[in-house]
């Protein structure tokens, strides 16, 4: 087994080599002066298992198109499998055709994984709601793993007995769970309206009593901070003590860390799948876990 990863993902992948013991080789990229992609690896993966790494935040165009060469590359240099290891997956929000005319992004960038020659990919909380199996849009098979477990784990000990796990929206309900069983602690869910790309409304209705009560906020992804904002403040509202935020993929697009520590959070966390100051939490050990009982 070789380990690639693009350059979104060099020290990701470095670590996932460690942990699975498999040679790491280096991965040479570099933009044209018109802004054209080169890639070329320095190993070829001639009859073995190559996984490719490339996680595809802030610059999701630069960084698909990147690891599209590569996956292509690597089959075409005799890999006798292409492992995608995606650990923050692209345009999952565009699931469907809500507007006519509208491109069904997801769709679209699946087809071109399975086009330009990856066997497989594993990924991490994708951001996935109504489609609920992604097997349903791609004949590729998936993974997608869950950081979850390790952010209770995290939160163990540095929050207290009192600890509310809320989701911030009705999607967030899967993360809020998957938390709250690791903390043996009571979850809820706020109801979202989006008035815009980067304003919501965020409702708190009935559910547990959060008065002199610790929460912890999770979410899969924090994007422009609007969301995690309006749910702080409605929490707080609500007599919330202390509040902690958690999410997957920490992507703070804009000003998104102003907005969600300016209500008063205590700490932030998130996964190293995008990194960030906030990347205490790392996904690694979880996918090298899933590869060394696929592989």
């Amino acid at each position: 087994m070789l380990v690639y990863a693009g350059s979104a993902s060099k020290y990701f992948g470095l670590k996932l080599a460690k942990q699975l013991e498999a040679e790491y080789v280096c991965v040479e990229t570099r933009r044209f002066p018109d802004g054209e992609v080169y890639v070329r690896v320095e190993k070829e993966p001639r009859g073995e298992t190559a996984v490719l790494v490339q996680s595809m935040y802030r610059a999701p165009n630069d960084y698909l198109v990147e690891y599209l060469f590569l996956s292509k590359t690597l089959k075409e240099l005799g890999a006798r499998e292409v492992v995608g290891v995606i650990p923050y997956f692209p345009y999952a929000r565009q699931d469907a055709r809500f507007k006519p005319g509208e491109a069904v992004s997801l769709a679209i960038v699946l087809e071109l994984l399975e086009k330009m020659g990856t066997d497989r990919v594993v990924t991490v909380d994708m951001h996935l709601h109504r489609v609920r199996d992604i097997q349903e849009l791609t004949r590729v098979p998936f993974a997608n793993l869950s950081v979850m477990g390790e952010i209770g784990g995290y939160f163990k000990g540095r929050v207290g007995g009192n600890v509310v796990v809320v989701g911030p929206d009705e999607e967030a309900e899967q993360w809020a769970k998957a938390v709250a069983e690791v903390l043996g602690a009571p979850y809820m869910v706020l109801e979202k309206t989006r008035l815009g790309d980067t304003e919501v409304e965020v409702r708190a209705k009935g559910g547990v009593s959060l008065e002199g009560r610790d929460v912890l906020i999770v979410d899969d992804i924090i994007s422009t901070g609007g969301t995690i904002e309006a749910a702080v403040r409605r929490v707080k509202e609500r007599g919330a003590r202390k509040v902690y935020v958690a999410c997957a993929h920490a992507i703070l697009a804009q000003n998104a860390e102003y907005r969600v520590f300016h209500e008063g959070v205590e700490e932030l966390v998130a996964s190293d799948t995008v990194p960030s100051p906030y990347s205490v939490i790392s996904a690694v050990p979880v996918v090298a876990s899933y590869l060394r009982s696929q592989l």
